[in-house]
């Protein structure tokens, strides 16, 4: 099949580099503003370049691969709809939740599959935590905690558009608890502060963080999210049942030192990037996107599941500025 990148930043140019490797993808299509990165990415994985979205999806390809920057998400999800083209976006569907809402709206009782980039969902060992979580082995849940420290902050002007750390770092941890539990977050009491770069701070934005979620059945989620864990980049998932306990993460690259005597574990040299940490799974939503264009599966995270958990980071925001618990209905638009 043949695959359109549009965007060839640093996650454009990655997912370039993984759909060249796939069996499935024969060809790719790519654009981007600048033309020296779509002539980069063509040189270094192959593919043709065009100077236009338009160009793109008028060049015969099979599905479109959506890594612009956040404010062309929509324009680009609905023009590969128009033209009846299958849609992977990466996350967010769109800068605010209003727009996102508007998205999915407009493709309402479309046939034209979309899929949405949390890729999280395709790691071997979240696959692993749901399908314990769904075989009953746990007994019923009553705690999971969920972490993402990166290793550094990302530069101000990242920063700057990023929507703040819940809906660009803690999101993720937002939508692999739905995912694996099979549960919906009811409420939620955030907390935040800032302990390092100052322009986090200026920007109105918070550094590290911790919330609490209640989800529906009762079961308590702690998620813990910082962008100052220097010794590596840190992602993991407790699950606790009352029949058994779980984890994700607790691998040998895990960036933590044990202080216990005789305890070497973890002795890998710890993940220093998303990538890094990811590169398998970001292979396996890929590799699942491209069985969404042949028709052989429907989308593994529609526009309907990252809505979900983006009110989520938006409840959790709220709480922060608020210091005070927030129900998902209080902020739910649609």
């Amino acid at each position: 099949m043949r695959i359109g990148i549009l965007g060839l930043g640093r996650i454009g140019a990655f997912h370039a580099e993984t759909l060249s490797g796939l069996d499935a993808v024969e060809s790719l299509v790519l654009t981007d503003p600048f033309t020296d990165a779509a002539k980069s990415a063509a040189e270094r994985f192959g593919g043709e370049v065009v100077d236009s979205p338009e160009a793109l999806l008028a060049a015969g390809v099979d599905g479109i691969v959506v890594a612009a920057a956040t404010d062309a998400h929509p324009g680009l999800i609905l023009a590969g709809v128009d033209a009846g083209i299958p849609v992977f976006c990466e996350k967010p569907v769109a800068k605010t939740m209003a727009e996102g809402v508007q998205v999915l709206k407009a493709v309402e009782g479309t046939d034209v599959p979309i899929q949405i980039g949390y890729n999280r969902r395709f790691d071997a060992g979240f696959v692993a935590a749901r399908a314990a979580v769904q075989s009953g082995e746990l007994g019923k849940l009553h705690t999971v905690r969920s972490t993402t420290l990166d290793p550094a902050p990302p530069p101000a002007g990242y920063i700057a558009a990023s929507g703040g750390i819940f809906r660009d770092c803690s999101v993720h941890d937002f939508d692999i608890i739905r995912w694996v539990t099979g549960r919906e977050v009811v409420e939620v009491y955030a907390v935040g502060g800032n302990r390092g770069a100052d322009y986090i701070k200026e920007a109105g934005d918070a550094d590290t963080t911790g919330a609490i979620l209640t989800l529906d059945d009762g079961t308590i989620a702690v998620v813990s999210n910082s962008r100052h864990n220097a010794r590596g980049y840190d992602v993991r998932m407790e699950i606790h049942g009352f029949t058994d306990s779980i984890a994700v993460g607790l691998e040998d690259k895990l960036p933590l030192r044990s202080v216990e005597p005789g305890v070497t574990f973890p002795a890998g040299t710890p993940h220093d990037f998303f990538m890094d940490r990811f590169t398998a799974a970001y292979r396996a939503e890929l590799t699942a996107f491209t069985e969404v264009v042949a028709g052989t599966r429907p989308s593994p995270c529609t526009i309907a599941d990252a809505l979900e958990a983006g009110w989520i980071a938006d409840a959790c925001t709220l709480s922060l500025h608020e210091h005070r618990p927030v129900t998902i209905a209080e902020v739910r638009t649609a």
